[in-house]
């Protein structure tokens, strides 16, 4: 796997070299390691450990379904009220991050209605708050601490 453009964190690996797997720590179990995956482990940990976001408030693989369609979300973040606040979405470090994968997440969004929305391929990475009294988005510097999103919550 290829070095990220994110801070390194203590990596649990096992199964073979054919089929490694990573330690998911939202998850609580081993999960195949593809460079997707490689993405998502290295992006959680950067969340909780740098930017202070709840293990306990993240959650996997969240299943949506519009109609007869199904769909998983990369990660969600919840607040306190079990209401998502943010949808994540990975890809792995070779994709461009293009407007097709906005489209993607903006399709969740659809169901979810949260106030952040991230992508990343864990070499670049973009957020945006979502302001729908005026009916756009706003493209932040950086990923927001947990405790600002916590205070957008509270105004």
């Amino acid at each position: 796997m290829i070095r990220l453009n994110l801070p390194t964190f203590e990596i649990k690996l096992s199964g073979t070299k054919e089929h490694p797997r990573i330690y998911d720590i939202l998850r609580r179990r081993y999960i195949a390691l593809t460079p997707e995956e490689w993405v998502r482990q290295h992006f959680v940990h950067f969340l909780t450990d740098h930017k202070g976001y709840p293990t306990a408030l993240m959650a996997n693989e969240i299943s949506l379904s519009i109609g007869n369609k199904k769909l998983r979300a990369d990660s969600v973040l919840y607040d306190r009220q079990m209401q998502p606040r943010m949808i994540i979405e990975y890809k792995a470090p070779h994709i461009e991050i293009t407007q097709k994968v906005f489209d993607q997440i903006a399709a969740y969004n659809l169901l979810l209605h949260v106030d952040y929305l991230v992508v990343s391929n864990g070499l670049q990475h973009y957020c945006c708050r979502m302001d729908y009294e005026n009916h756009k988005y706003e493209f932040l510097r950086e990923i927001p601490d947990y405790d600002e999103i916590t205070l957008d919550n509270n105004k």
